[in-house]
């Protein structure tokens, strides 16, 4: 019998989600090493559609499969289970033919070895079809202990914080002022991709954003530079920071590279040097420097250990991106409300604390250091930043305007999908003398 059209893509996407919520592995790893095995582009984004729906709605495919099924799965179900998931996505969320969506998925049960179970998994699916899914509360999607923290600190706003992390992301586009302007490059996709919903934000100089699903590598110029795929908040780091023209600049915590890019594009003149502490993550640096025709001298190295590699000559302007929770970007790495613990929280904290106490005096005088994280947990942004304030007699706080969010303490908080943009946390300080 030939293969039913689809069923490997339903086959490797029920993998990948087991891998991630059965095994702990990292969504980002698992799609890195799944997604070369599909030659069509279309199956790639597809698989990548289907993880990214079934992992923010899986509190809501738990409850309806408890309720249709006489007793629960069993620990050895796990590939079972994530095929469940995936076959409601694609009812739900993403809305797919459902004769397709039926068909491909009853038959990945079959190439994941499981032939006794496809008539299972075609009645669930068939159910679903006929009475939809029920909605559930998305704060449930959030471990208890993290839950706690969002409505201590936001109240009110959490119930929208739950929702909106729930939600698909658009994609933003950074265009690159070395080649376009992002007016212009609205026009390019116009006539090139006529079927995608495009708009600027006036809160970006650089930006244009999309919302309609489309591969990266369909984006016109992408490989040439003329644009890179960054969310709005990030690119505003840019804008909070503003070093000056030719000015010498750290960037901290490099890795990706797109904050580095960003301001290089803006102003090649830049002596930016750029640390990571991982030499794997550091060449993803490099080669996202290159492919926008940036330059940068990167170096492996632990900023909070300045005695290793700084070489005594200040900065005028530091950028600390800092490693942080992510509670900002939930809805771009649904699987981080899977692996976060309570503990990761005060290690990070205290990384925080030491990078700020370690990286301060390679400021000149008068120099600005922005502190950035995407976490909207206030212990880490305007709880950390007040610290350090109380304890560095020479630093002070430079007001940022509403474009950066909201006032929290002394720096500027967004909540994810304000603006259409992640959850961002900015604070500009200044060093007196």
């Amino acid at each position: 019998m030939s293969q039913v059209a689809g069923a490997p893509v339903r086959a490797l996407a029920a993998r990948v989600l087991d891998a991630v919520v059965h095994r702990g592995r990292s969504l980002k790893g698992e799609l890195a090493h799944a997604l070369p095995q599909l030659v069509d582009v279309r199956d790639r984004a597809l698989t990548e559609a289907i993880c990214f729906t079934a992992l923010r709605q899986r509190t809501r495919y738990d409850q309806a499969l408890a309720q249709w099924m006489p007793r629960p799965l069993g620990a050895r179900d796990g590939e079972l289970r994530a095929l469940l998931w995936v076959g409601l996505a694609q009812l739900d969320e993403l809305a797919l033919p459902p004769h397709a969506a039926l068909s491909a998925t009853v038959e990945a049960a079959r190439l994941l070895r499981r032939p006794h179970q496809a008539g299972m998994v075609n009645a669930l699916l068939r159910r679903a079809q006929r009475e939809g899914i029920a909605a559930a509360d998305p704060s449930l999607a959030w471990p208890a202990w993290l839950r706690t923290q969002v409505e201590r600190d936001w109240g009110e706003r959490a119930g929208t914080i739950f929702e909106q992390s729930l939600r698909a992301a658009p994609l933003w586009l950074r265009v690159n002022p070395e080649h376009s302007t992002p007016a212009v490059y609205l026009q390019v996709l116009g006539e090139e991709l006529p079927d995608v919903q495009a708009s600027l934000s006036p809160l970006l100089a650089n930006g244009v954003r999309i919302d309609t699903p489309v591969a990266v590598s369909a984006l016109p110029g992408f490989d040439l530079g003329v644009v890179s795929v960054q969310d709005g908040s990030a690119q505003q780091v840019a804008d909070a920071l503003q070093p000056a023209i030719g000015a010498r600049v750290l960037d901290a915590c490099a890795a990706p590279g797109g904050k580095a890019a960003h301001l290089l594009e803006r102003d090649p003149t830049l002596q930016l040097l750029a640390l990571d502490m991982d030499a794997r993550r550091l060449r993803r640096v490099q080669e996202t420097l290159t492919r926008v025709g940036a330059h940068a001298r990167t170096q492996v190295a632990d900023a909070g250990a300045p005695s290793t590699w700084w070489d005594g000559q200040a900065f005028d302007a530091i950028l600390l991106d800092a490693p942080c929770s992510a509670t900002g970007v939930v809805r771009r790495q649904p699987d981080i409300l899977m692996h976060r613990r309570e503990s990761d929280i005060d290690a990070l904290i205290a990384t925080q604390a030491r990078l700020l106490d370690a990286l301060w005096p390679l400021l000149k005088p008068g120099g600005e250091l922005l502190y950035a994280t995407c976490s909207i947990l206030q212990r880490e942004n305007q709880q950390q930043i007040d610290d350090f304030l109380t304890r560095t007699d020479d630093a002070q706080a430079v007001a940022l305007d509403e474009r950066f969010g909201q006032v929290a303490g002394a720096g500027r908080q967004r909540l994810p999908g304000e603006d259409g943009m992640d959850g961002f946390f900015y604070a500009r300080l200044r060093r007196s003398g």
